[in-house]
């Protein structure tokens, strides 16, 4: 029986039962010797035969297969086999991966296969096959395609099998009879030690004298690749073909050689390891029984000592002195005690009640905060009210505060000035990406390479058990199927829960109550609801354009002069030229990028200075184009005249506020509605919403019954690349659209912000301060703001309303009133 391959039509398989005798002319069954007959007497002539392709394996004369077939193709080659003849042609695919082959895609050579038996199998159309491989054929050329594919084949005979050598008929020197007995040799020496190959296939190998028999049966039984194998069965010349075979099989011998080889050597080394295991652990009870402290092992003393010296609570050192007691039972080599080693090491390195000398004065926390930043006085306040809290009470749980704002504001290193003036260690733990829940509990410690989890492992870092613990940008965590991160941080951030938190690989209770917390996040969107439940929001807003000039000259010019290795009287900042690249190369809510802008001058600042032979450099608005390019950005002025159909919105971003304008245009048609320039579903709505109410409406308004009917609207806004969305837009568009269709000009000095209901009322928005700060930079002098806002407008600072005109409304007639020039 041959050896079967990985596919051939479809999948391959042997042939149940099957069995060869011991010579080449027994190997066929009894019921097929006439068929074997026949194929002599019509061998070199050619005759027509169905095809199958075979996927990724060549079949040998006088191997058995098992294969299954289920293309259509096949199916129908099959068939017509079983009418006529039942002989097939089988060729190997040059490609495997070819579903619907045709001639160019096969090998030129195959194998007249007699089918035996066909199994037709319910599911999936599937048809099993056991074939017997008759004699070599050549494709002459191909007849059909369609239903299936049927050659013309030359019937190759081997007439040296009729006659098998002997030592008779062929002298002792005859190469060919020597590589015979070679390949014999050769052939059971890899049976015996691949231990795989059938003992019939064995029998006949060892029996069989025809070179070229003996070359099939090495070809169908030893791995090959598939070009390999197409080339024996290619080989005509039978002394060519057994060398070819010879050589694969001798080169399969000695890799097999060479891996018992290997595996002797392996288990050897590991009999020795047993072996010095064994003698180590009898020298051990020796000296242990002789009482000798010498040979007691180091480690085991330096642990006992550090705990016993240590002020560690009591659950620990039960714990500690059972994994002890386990460490001095296990072989010193084994991974088990390394992984002891590494739990001792870590919770022994732990600050169980080490505590860092904090700094209660109130005077030098407000000298610090006013140090490090420039305005943030929210902020600062509500750390000198934690401050005073705690000297008045020292059983208070310690908040969890989150800084939430638009990148760049300062948050991080706000936790920094924090952790100093309160002289606390500080640790930073940065969130962002974090998806599995194990970097925030830590593994058990049965896994390999199990570590503690964030938490834990910061602990250990600030090495005392009252740090500041930042957890930076923790509206970035993700979730998958490896759990919850979020989930995780919940007990932590529990005054009331985190005074025994689990680590997993701890299995220990770890006090945190002490532990100050301070988050940092963008929005609050992304954080789960339970978490964010567990936080005291403090909300940093943009900065304004005079609060970046304070923090430019009194924080980021002195750091970026001394980063530079520059001085202060070899260049020197104007405020003018501070303020231009605030307002024409910077567009964003923090100072980073006014940051690296005031880098980039210093850059070039020292080069000149090494090159052009200047000894001072003065920075004014005239000279930074050469060094920063031409402006990056230009603030939307206010429009110059009052204008139909254009109303000025506010808008939030992250990177503070902007100016909008909303455009609508009126036509006659058949009452589309349109909305151009990259807006969200939310905004839709909103347009949606005051088509609504402007409709309920056109009486009041003075527009003309019957308007939405043969009157096309179409509302634009400029700009559509960026991507816009919120309900605040609502007056606005409803602003624009009144007047397109009363033909009425709105107030250019005018800017709004504020959703709308389909009655017309006005209700409460966001982000006002960036709003104001956008509608103040444009030059508009009367902005447009709903009642429900008129409490958030205390906490603005008095610089930024100063020079504005904010007005409260409540309801559409309110805005039409201050906007439409008509009411004025």
């Amino acid at each position: 029986m041959a050896r079967t391959s990985k596919a051939t039509d479809e999948k391959t398989g042997p042939a149940p039962g099957a069995k060869r005798g011991r010579k080449r002319k027994s190997a066929p069954p009894a019921d097929n010797m006439a068929v074997q007959a026949a194929d002599e007497e019509t061998a070199g002539k050619i005759h027509t035969f169905p095809v199958i392709p075979m996927r990724g394996i060549v079949l040998f004369p006088g191997a058995m297969i098992s294969f299954d077939i289920n293309r259509d193709a096949s199916i129908e080659a099959l068939d017509h086999a079983l009418e006529n003849d039942s002989h097939v042609l089988l060729a190997a695919q040059r490609d495997k991966d070819t579903d619907d082959p045709k001639g160019a895609d096969l090998f030129g050579f195959g194998t007249i296969t007699h089918i035996l038996q066909v199994l037709r199998l319910p599911v999936g159309g599937l048809a099993r096959v056991i074939a017997h491989g008759g004699e070599r054929a050549k494709v002459i050329n191909y007849t059909q395609t369609e239903p299936f594919i049927e050659a013309e084949a030359e019937i190759i005979s081997e007439d040296e099998e009729q006659a098998p050598l002997t030592d008779a008929e062929n002298p002792a020197a005859d190469p060919l009879l020597a590589l015979v007995r070679l390949a014999r040799e050769n052939f059971q020496l890899y049976a015996e030690l691949y231990g795989k190959i059938m003992p019939e296939i064995v029998i006949e190998a060892s029996d069989c004298e025809s070179p070229g028999r003996m070359a099939d049966i090495i070809g169908s039984n030893i791995p090959m690749k598939l070009e390999q194998q197409q080339r024996l069965l290619e080989e005509l010349n039978t002394l060519e073909r057994l060398k070819k075979a010879f050589g694969v099989l001798t080169y399969e011998l000695d890799v097999l050689r060479m891996q018992r080889g290997l595996y002797e050597k392996v288990k050897v080394s590991l009999d020795k390891t047993q072996r010095d295991y064994i003698l180590r652990e009898q020298l051990k009870a020796i000296h242990n029984e002789l009482g000798d402290p010498e040979n007691m092992d180091s480690d085991l003393e330096t642990y006992r000592k550090k705990l016993s010296s240590g002020d560690y609570p009591e659950p620990v050192v039960e714990k500690l002195n059972q994994e002890l007691r386990r460490l001095s039972h296990t072989g010193g080599f084994s991974a088990e005690a390394a992984v002891l080693r590494d739990y001792i090491e870590r919770v022994l390195e732990l600050p169980w009640k080490n505590k860092s000398e904090e700094n209660p004065s109130l005077t030098h926390a407000e000298e610090i905060l006013e140090q490090d930043h420039y305005g943030l006085a929210k902020v600062k306040e509500r750390v000198v009210e934690f401050l005073a809290v705690r000297q008045n009470s020292a059983d208070l749980n310690a908040p969890i505060i989150c800084l939430m704002g638009p990148p760049g504001v300062g948050k991080t290193s706000i936790a920094k000035s924090v952790a100093r003036a309160l002289n606390r260690k500080y640790v930073r733990m940065s969130l962002g990406g974090v998806r599995d829940e194990s970097e925030i509990r830590g593994h058990r410690k049965t896994y390999v390479g199990a570590m503690p989890g964030r938490l834990i492992e910061a602990m250990r870092q600030a090495g005392a058990l009252n740090p500041l613990i930042l957890l930076d940008e923790i509206d970035k965590l993700s979730s998958d199927f490896r759990g919850d991160p979020a989930s995780a941080l919940l007990e932590a951030l529990d005054g009331e829960q985190n005074v025994n938190f689990r680590d997993h690989y701890l299995e220990l209770p770890f006090d945190m109550s002490d532990v100050l917390f301070i988050c940092t996040a963008n929005q609050p969107d992304t954080i789960p609801p339970a978490l964010l439940d567990r936080l005291e929001i403090i909300q940093l807003s943009s900065y304004t354009e005079d609060e970046k000039l304070h923090i430019a000259k009194d924080f980021l010019i002195p750091k970026q002069l001394a980063k530079h290795g520059l001085k202060k009287s070899q260049i020197h900042f104007n405020e003018g030229a501070v303020n231009s690249i605030i307002r024409f190369y910077t567009r964003e809510a923090g100072v980073r990028q006014l940051e690296r802008q005031i880098a980039a001058i210093c850059r070039k600042a020292v080069k000149t200075l090494l090159t052009g032979g200047r000894k001072t450099i003065n920075i004014n608005a005239d000279n930074l184009e050469p060094l920063l390019g031409k402006k990056k950005f230009r603030s939307q002025p206010m429009n110059e005249q009052p204008e139909i159909g254009i109303c000025r919105g506010l808008a939030w971003t992250s990177a503070g506020g902007d100016t909008l304008s909303v455009e609508v245009n009126t036509m006659k048609g058949t009452g589309k509605f349109k909305l151009t320039g990259n807006i969200g579903k939310v905004m839709e709505e909103s347009a949606l919403a005051a088509i609504s109410y402007i409709r309920a409406s056109h009486e009041q308004l003075a527009i003309r019954k019957g308007f939405y009917k043969d009157t096309d609207i179409h509302i634009h806004i400029p700009e559509g690349a960026t991507p816009k969305d919120g309900p605040s837009a609502g007056i606005t568009m409803a602003t624009a659209m009144v007047s397109a269709l009363t033909d009425t000009p709105v107030s250019n000095n005018v800017a709004m912000t504020g959703e709308i209901t389909i009655r017309g009322h006005v209700l409460p928005i966001g982000g006002l301060k960036e709003k104001i700060l956008a509608a103040k930079n444009a030059g508009i002098h009367k902005v447009l703001l709903p009642w429900e806002n008129e409490s958030d407008l205390s906490e603005i600072n008095q610089e930024i309303k100063d020079g504005l005109d904010l007005v409260l409304v409540k309801t559409m007639d309110d805005v039409l009133n201050q906007a439409l020039e008509r009411v004025k």
